[in-house]
């Protein structure tokens, strides 16, 4: 089943004719709200120099899944 979603509200408008897999591979300032300071910022502190990288970040998670679990919990 193909799945359709419209991104543009969340990344650079550089970024929203682009494949998932490049997206992912693209640095965090791809998305939209942070700047290339930020960039380096995660790479200094976090070590994340992709979107994958900030997904899939363990604090980044686990912050994500607190979140639900509070609202869940409501």
């Amino acid at each position: 089943m193909a799945v359709t979603v419209s991104l543009d509200k969340a990344l650079d408008k550089a970024f929203e004719d682009k494949s998932l897999q490049e997206i992912l591979a693209a640095p965090p300032s791809a998305l939209a709200g942070l700047t290339e300071a930020a960039d380096q910022k995660l790479l200094d502190v976090l070590k994340i120099k992709t979107i994958a990288d900030l997904g899939n970040n363990k604090y980044f998670r686990l912050a994500a899944a607190l979140v639900d679990l509070a609202e869940r919990e409501g």
